[in-house]
């Protein structure tokens, strides 16, 4: 097969500095607060939930209300994609404070597409298996950092369920499939220890398979196992079952996926910054619309913040932290996608934190590993990378440059040590639009 030619469509979400519009040029200055903090904030959609919900709406037997969904790059480009696969997608009116609700009116999938997946794992990793229902050649590709993200597990699933893919053996973006229309479906092993998107990506497909989907993992531990259960309930309420009848195997059965009216959940791991402020600051931090019940993994924070010193409270759907400036180190495994946060409050806490079980966290928007062990020492911070994890041990740390590497977790983590440490300049707080484009609004309100 000739490989479909990628061609940037003239869609940019957000543009090159990728949707924060700075008043200065150059690095951002981390502001350090004067004082303890009192803040409540209001924080935009889930961008796991709301990349899920718009595929999901997209492969449903009827049209789809997405109210106050995350309106970020990551989103947007899950939008576009989407839409040049045939898929009508409306901005409609909502009640949301962070801009429109999105009608979302499934059609015939179509190929001859370029989709753009930016830096965007949910768009590089979701989309290919809804694009192979479609009838054409598909050709994905995205930002520079993207091409180095692990994607041969992607690559090598659709090729198991018969999908005529081009990648030059590279096991990365860019590659292209051909579509036929439909899957077969069947029975495949994966090893998904690289990330539990590539589970993701094929239960929600899967009930358009033509005989549905028994996916097997084989290797090493899944990560991020709360992101596929987060997959399994929006798929339960659309009427799919997915059944797991031994560990790491899943079962979806051929059948309609419902179109629904849903609200999507305030980001729960974007609020880790704003909250661990108050730990880092001292002062009290409260997140409006905190769920009661919720398949994010930033729930977690809810013990985290308070193993390391703070008190948490949650009423009538708001989460409070308030801190006094002491900070504890922490044992934790399998900190996700909160690693880069916990981090780095960690790195101003008063004894050792080891955080285990992240490996994965090396084929994010980049080695968040050796980021943030680079990014803190080259602040006079004392952190060993392991081979999963990091050991951060009390240093006294001063101002500097802090690289962002295109990595919105990064960026924040800059700002929250910059909360007590004068001088922190991070380099590309813009990458911040990638999930949060309110990023530097909410975080020159937390400390007004």
């Amino acid at each position: 097969m000739q490989v479909f030619e990628y061609s940037k469509p003239d869609f940019d979400p957000y543009g090159d500095n990728q949707g924060t519009d700075l008043t200065t040029p150059g690095p951002w200055p981390a502001p350090t607060a004067t004082g303890p903090l009192s803040a409540t904030l209001q924080l935009p959609g889930s961008k796991s939930l709301t990349n899920r919900e718009l595929v999901l709406s997209a492969l449903a037997d009827s049209p789809s209300l997405l109210r106050s969904p995350l309106h970020s790059r990551d989103t947007a480009l899950m939008i576009e994609a989407l839409r040049s696969l045939g898929v009508r997608i409306d901005e409609v009116p909502g009640d949301g404070a962070f801009g429109t609700d999105l009608l979302v009116t499934p059609g015939e999938l179509v190929g001859s597409a370029s989709i753009d997946c930016g830096l965007a794992g949910t768009v590089m990793r979701f989309l290919p298996p809804v694009a192979a229902l479609a009838l054409g050649p598909v050709g994905f590709d995205g930002d520079a950092h993207a091409r180095v993200r692990p994607m041969r597990t992607t690559i090598d699933s659709l090729r198991r369920l018969g999908v005529d893919v081009t990648d030059d053996g590279r096991g990365t973006l860019p590659f292209s499939l051909f579509g036929t229309g439909s899957v077969a479906g069947g029975e495949i092993e994966i090893d998904a220890s690289a990330s539990s998107q590539f589970v993701s990506a094929l239960l929600m497909s899967a009930p358009r398979f033509e005989q549905g989907l028994t996916l097997r993992h084989v290797g090493p531990t899944v990560p991020s196992m709360a992101h596929i259960e987060m997959t399994i309930a929006c798929l339960a309420a659309r009427g799919v079952t997915v059944s797991s009848p031994e560990p790491y195997v899943w079962v979806v059965p051929p059948g309609p996926i419902a179109g629904i009216e849903v609200d999507i959940e305030p980001d729960l791991s974007n609020a880790g910054p704003f909250l661990g402020a108050a730990l880092v600051a001292g002062g009290s931090v409260t997140i409006t619309g905190w769920p009661t019940a919720t398949t994010q993994v930033g729930a977690e924070l809810v013990g985290i913040l308070r193993d390391m010193g703070g008190d948490v409270s949650l009423s009538d759907g708001a989460l409070t932290v308030t801190g006094t400036g002491e900070i504890h180190g922490i044992t934790l495994d399998n900190a996700s996608e909160l690693a880069p946060t916990i981090a780095a409050i960690a790195a101003l806490a008063d004894s050792e934190t080891v955080l285990t079980g992240i490996a994965h966290l090396r084929g994010h928007e980049t080695d968040r590993l050796a980021a943030l062990a680079a990014e803190i020492n080259g602040l006079g911070g004392d952190v060993t990378e392991t081979s999963d994890g990091l050991v951060i041990r009390p240093a006294l740390l001063s101002g500097g440059q802090w690289h962002s590497y295109a990595d919105h977790r990064m960026a924040t983590a800059g700002a929250v040590i910059g909360l007590r440490v004068p001088g922190v300049l991070v380099d590309d707080v813009a990458t911040t639009a990638k999930t949060l484009p309110q990023f530097v609004e909410l975080w020159t309100e937390l400390l007004a």
